[in-house]
């Protein structure tokens, strides 16, 4: 069913949406126009997926882990406005403010009160500045593999990179007094020349390459919020000292071996109500530790009853 219109459902009447296991794809048209791809799968409470990238859509983890995901929890799919399957704003709006007004809109549409939100690594960021904005509509958080502080983990990322680049003259590039908009492209590409990037989320090369063909399932992807998204300071915010004011149970994952984030991001991350969970995987558990993954989320929904 293509939705490209929508009359919301008054919020005063319902807490969740009706639990249902068909799947629908829905076209959700923004109050500035901009068409969001959403896909409904799964039953019970509704959960709104907030991929990372930016700029990664939520294909792939429809792909990888709606299975999973959809025996308990209700998944809303989204692909932000700008990326994969959604169209980009005619004006060029990508800040948070309308980031969030988009959560909001689609929250409207579905006609639900409060929901659970699940972020992926720069999906993290994108749940802060919700949960800033509007605390009372989220239920709980499942932060997975998430960062709340890109320039304060870019350092040991890029240290690491440079442990597997192996390449001395690249060490200028560990100097902060260098942007780190110069920093990351000259080490990260470099790493993807000698094929050696895999390294830094994926225990096997073999995981990226499947990672990176769901992309091609997908034609005509838009690439719009990527380059946007990094052009905005909100976005380098450190979100740690705010986590200690949220009291919605949050689920925070983290990967081991995860250097795009850094195995020890969890420090500082003072959520009151927190259920904090190490896994032996690194940035990707969709694909390399799904598992412990499941494990993980089904112990969140059965602690605090979703």
């Amino acid at each position: 069913m293509i939705w490209k219109y929508f009359t919301p459902v008054p919020l005063a009447l319902v807490l969740f949406l009706p639990a249902s296991s068909s799947s629908e794809v829905k076209h959700i048209i923004t109050s500035d126009s901009v068409d969001l791809y959403v896909t409904v799968k799964g039953k019970g409470t509704p959960c709104l997926y907030i991929h990372g990238g930016p700029g990664s859509g939520s294909w792939w983890l429809e792909k990888f882990s709606g299975e999973m995901l959809e025996r308990n929890l209700q998944m809303i799919y989204l692909d932000q406005r700008g990326v994969g399957r959604s169209t980009g704003p005619k004006s060029g709006d990508f800040s948070p403010d309308r980031m969030v007004k988009d959560f909001e809109e689609i929250r409207a549409a579905l006609g639900i009160e409060r929901w659970l939100i699940m972020g992926h690594s720069f999906g993290g960021i994108l749940q802060m500045q919700y949960a800033q904005r509007h605390p009372d509509v989220i239920a709980g958080m499942l932060m997975l593999n998430c960062t709340l502080d890109i320039g304060g983990g870019i350092q040991g990322s890029l240290q690491k990179a440079y442990e597997f680049l192996g390449d001395t003259s690249m060490a200028r590039y560990l100097n902060d007094s260098i942007p780190v908009a110069v920093r990351v492209p000259k080490i990260y590409g470099a790493l993807r020349e000698k094929h050696l990037f895999w390294k830094m989320g994926y225990a096997r090369q073999s995981s990226e390459g499947i990672m990176d063909s769901s992309f091609r399932d997908i034609p005509h992807w838009n690439h719009d919020y990527e380059n946007a998204a990094m052009e905005m300071q909100e976005n380098f915010n450190n979100y740690k000292p705010l986590t200690s004011g949220m009291t919605m149970p949050v689920l925070f994952f983290y990967g081991k071996t995860d250097w795009m984030v850094g195995p020890t991001h969890y420090k500082g991350v003072d959520f009151p109500n927190m259920m904090l969970w190490g896994s032996d995987v690194g940035h990707m558990p969709f694909l390399e530790n799904k598992e412990d993954l499941e494990r993980a989320i089904a112990a969140y929904i059965d602690k605090y009853g979703f």
